[in-house]
């Protein structure tokens, strides 16, 4: 049996929470039963990594509403903050604001984190899929983000996943490094 680093897995009830947009608008979860729901957790705005997540998103958010498929991103941090991610990258699905982080822990996606050798509390980037019913059903757990929104897509159309996008490193060579 894999490793399971969130608290959901598939089957299992979707944790019903409330969170407001960037304008203060609630929006809850369990008002979305009867449309599928692509639940996403991201660790910060307006970071490289969760832009590339957001706007993949955003890319393949026609699609998804056609299937009657609802996007939902959180994240702790403030209002300000995610409004102006969405504004700064054109993002018309909601991104809902965890302050405490609540959330993200009823989800098991609030985890200790170490970067530099420096350990802190964060969000694991972590999608949910949620059925019509409110269930999970299929979760992504530590995320590459490249690719991540059409494999999520490919997902809710019964096709086979792509695998995740591999980072391309390039340098110059060798002898144009040491001039």
């Amino acid at each position: 049996m894999p490793l399971r680093y969130s608290n959901v897995g598939p089957g299992d009830l979707a944790p019903d929470f409330t969170l407001p947009t960037p304008d203060g608008s609630p929006v809850t979860l369990s008002s979305f039963r009867g449309k599928r729901v692509v639940l996403y957790f991201y660790p910060k705005d307006s970071t490289p990594g969760c832009t590339t997540e957001a706007c993949e998103f955003q890319e393949h958010l026609p699609r998804l509403k056609r299937r009657r498929t609802v996007v939902l991103g959180v994240a702790p941090g403030t209002l300000r903050s995610k409004a102006k991610f969405a504004a700064a990258q054109g993002l018309t699905f909601p991104l809902l604001n965890d302050e405490d982080a609540a959330v993200c822990q009823a989800y098991g996606v609030w985890q200790e984190k170490q970067l530099y050798g420096t350990k802190y509390m964060g969000v694991m980037r972590t999608t949910f899929a949620i059925d019509a019913e409110g269930r999970v059903e299929r979760v992504w757990e530590k995320v590459q983000e490249k690719g991540h929104a059409a494999a999520v897509n490919a997902f809710l159309l019964g096709k086979p996943e792509p695998p995740p996008a591999q980072a391309v490193v390039r340098a110059a060579p060798r002898a144009a490094r040491k001039k």
